[in-house]
């Protein structure tokens, strides 16, 4: 997947809320509700989906693998197309935003 491709909301929060470092699922979904201030809750089936697409397409890989309470706990690391991809995504997104917004909100003149 090449930066220039656009990518599903869940999967930009998912690369956003993997910015600062490896993270396992309840992590991620904790991470993207505390950016959006609550506005988008991942359930774990759409995590998990998004995540293993993610891993496919080059954009995340897994970092490591750890035991809790007897229980696989799988982090996840963005990769440097990963990193790639989100800055394209946020900047088209800042693009087609300055399409509405410079018409719509008057200039202010200094």
């Amino acid at each position: 997947m090449a930066a220039s491709h656009v990518i599903r909301e869940q999967s930009y929060y998912v690369l956003a809320s993997l910015l600062d470092g490896p993270q396992h699922g309840y992590g991620i979904i904790k991470e993207t509700m505390r950016l959006t201030h609550g506005d988008v809750r991942l359930a774990p089936g759409t995590l998990y989906g998004a995540i293993d697409r993610l891993v496919e397409a080059g954009l995340l890989q897994n970092d490591r693998e750890e035991i809790v309470e007897g229980r696989v706990r799988r982090y996840i690391r963005l990769t440097e197309d990963g990193r790639s991809t989100l800055l394209g995504e946020a900047m088209r997104m800042e693009m087609a935003a300055r399409l509405v917004l410079d018409r719509l909100v008057p200039a202010v003149v200094s």
